[in-house]
């Protein structure tokens, strides 16, 4: 795979926001170095962590040596949106004639055929916005009842046209989507609780762009040992439905809080139905308590309770 030397030629940019992951980064740039493609691409990483830099000085010194297109820089202002928004505005300035910006997280790798697939999804089906798959690898031996949460899981089915995608650890987002977004892309209101990705999907939605889940384009990513157990899984549940309430806040119009505070109510209720139908049905506590959950997080919000589980501590 031959690179051009500056970004003339440059088709689709990948951009990777990272924090205090610079071995797990290493693997992500591996497995975009190894990308079988018919197209000049180039790499854009932005480190968050403003006191020690380490996975810039570890995307610097790769992606020099095997001569790939890339701009690495650090984003000092903490918080995922603000990583991302600079990856996003970086990637559009550098590299003019991008047609596609495409994401993957510092924890995950891509399959040699990602990149291809991903941009022969919006070219093929003239698909402003491209999702697929993340399939997840767990650093340790999980039960059933872990691997099998809905939070582990992603669209089903063959690559089609969806309302939607949820999350950007997986994405290609056209450049022209960018021109007609105001800046900053992902809303900082969520840049310690999660959710960006999913508040700006919901906006493209509602401009009216088109969305496609590509199946063959595939990421793995990799699960900690300390997200693998039923405490986490819980408490991400509770935040799931927490950003699901912040965005309904967003984007109800007018009387906007009543709309909502009714749309928690019976999601309360038939989060109870649905969790216990999946009691019955798996005999999995884990799993089944993710609706019930939910329903009981989108009340948060409206109490003033929001987690900020991005914040550093330090």
């Amino acid at each position: 795979m031959n690179q051009p030397t500056s970004g003339a030629a440059i088709e689709a940019v990948v951009c990777i926001p990272t924090f205090r992951r610079p071995e797990w980064l290493r693997g992500t740039l591996l497995s975009l170095l190894a990308q079988k493609i018919d197209f000049p691409f180039a790499v854009v990483v932005i480190d968050n962590d403003g006191v020690n830099p380490a996975g810039a000085a570890v995307a610097g010194q790769l992606l020099s040596e095997h001569g790939i297109a890339h701009a690495v820089d650090v984003e000092r202002k903490q918080g995922n949106c603000h990583a991302i928004n600079a990856a996003f505005r970086l990637a559009l300035e550098r590299y003019p004639s991008a047609r596609y910006l495409l994401m993957i997280d510092d924890d995950e790798t891509a399959g040699d055929a990602w990149l291809q697939n991903m941009v022969d999804a919006a070219r093929m089906n003239e698909a402003d916005i491209v999702g697929g798959p993340v399939i997840r690898t767990f650093e340790t031996a999980a039960p059933a009842a872990i691997r099998n949460h809905s939070l582990f899981g992603c669209i089903d089915g063959e690559s089609r046209a969806v309302s939607m995608i949820h999350g950007s650890g997986n994405c290609l987002i056209g450049r022209h989507v960018f021109e007609r977004m105001p800046f900053p892309f992902f809303d900082l209101r969520f840049n310690f609780l999660g959710g960006g990705d999913m508040e700006f999907f919901t906006r493209c939605r509602l401009a009216g762009y088109r969305f496609w889940w590509c199946a063959e384009a595939v990421i793995h990513e990799t699960v900690p040992a300390d997200r693998a157990n039923a405490r986490w899984l819980m408490t991400r549940s509770i935040r799931t439905g927490s950003i699901n309430c912040v965005i309904d806040r967003l984007h109800m119009g007018v009387f906007a809080t009543p709309k909502v505070i009714v749309k928690n109510l019976v999601s309360l209720g038939l989060g109870m139905v649905r969790s216990l139908l999946i009691l019955v049905s798996t005999g999995q506590l884990v799993p089944a308590t993710h609706p019930l959950l939910m329903s009981v997080g989108r009340m948060a919000p409206l109490l003033g309770l929001l987690p900020k589980p991005y914040e550093a501590k330090s």
